[in-house]
């Protein structure tokens, strides 16, 4: 299962899964978008099992409604690939989130949480958190900040701290799951030429796009943690696919029980 799957590092994962022979879920905001591809990776896959589901993370109404539709399939989920994301924009959610940290973190948090009776039921399974090193600029998580609509200009630290929250998250997974079969891994794709980065203020977008990645290439580090045997649990893989520490926050597990106990009453899971 793979959330923002029809475009982007999300696309690019699931047509190297689906040359794999996998069977695919995939989680988008708009499944008129997402028609044509899931009929490509059904060619690419030699079967047709391959599904869109609808699921925009910046609403949670939505997130359940689509971990109910998947929960009534009564099927095995051996893999679910936390992608999708917002970077550079502002605004809010429709829960009240800063937009970064309310789809990148919140949306995800409850989506895996709804989701994380079924991959204990399907082990050996994996959850895979599609992160970033815009990580190590994160100072902290302002907790009131969360709350109100993006400050700044670009966007780019608000982002960061929703990507601090994923590996945080990850690691704190990654304990609690610790002997259940089920693994959890952070990823960074690296900076990839995907939509993700289409709203950033110019002159900001042009910089960037000196450096960027095809999204083949930032699907590299996800496919490894998703399919490899040597993806360990609790680690923070780079764009080759090899573990590398996380900042010093990512690894706090003073600050991710914090935040797990705030994701917790927020989603009311």
């Amino acid at each position: 299962m793979i959330t923002g799957a029809n475009i982007g590092i999300g696309r690019a994962v699931a047509e190297a899964l689906a040359i794999r022979g996998a069977r695919l879920r995939l989680l988008c905001r708009s499944l008129a978008k997402a028609a044509p591809v899931v009929d490509e990776l059904r060619a690419r896959a030699g079967h047709a099992d391959v599904l869109a589901v609808a699921c925009d993370l910046g609403s949670l109404a939505s997130v359940r409604t689509a971990a109910a539709v998947l929960i009534a399939r009564d099927e095995p989920l051996h893999v679910l690939i936390n992608n999708a994301g917002v970077a550079g924009q502002r605004g809010v959610t429709a829960d009240g989130f800063e937009l970064h940290f309310g789809v990148n973190h919140v949306g995800h948090f409850l989506l895996t949480a709804l989701l994380l009776e079924r991959l204990r039921q399907s082990a050996p399974a994996r959850i895979v958190h599609v992160a970033s090193n815009n990580h190590y600029g994160a100072r902290g998580i302002d907790w009131d900040a969360i709350r109100r609509p993006t400050a700044s200009v670009s966007g780019l630290p608000e982002y960061g701290v929703s990507k601090l929250a994923n590996v945080l998250f990850s690691n704190k997974l990654a304990r609690r799951l610790a002997g259940t079969g089920v693994t959890s891994a952070a990823v960074n794709p690296g900076r990839v030429a995907s939509n993700i980065w289409t709203r950033v203020p110019w002159p900001i977008r042009p910089l960037l796009k000196l450096t960027m990645l095809s999204t083949a290439d930032g699907a590299r580090s996800t496919v490894h943690a998703a399919t490899h045997p040597d993806a360990a649990t609790g680690s923070y893989l780079d764009r080759r696919g090899i573990a590398r520490d996380a900042s010093p926050l990512a690894r706090d597990p003073a600050l991710a029980a914090e935040l797990w106990s705030r994701s917790e009453a927020w989603t009311r899971v």
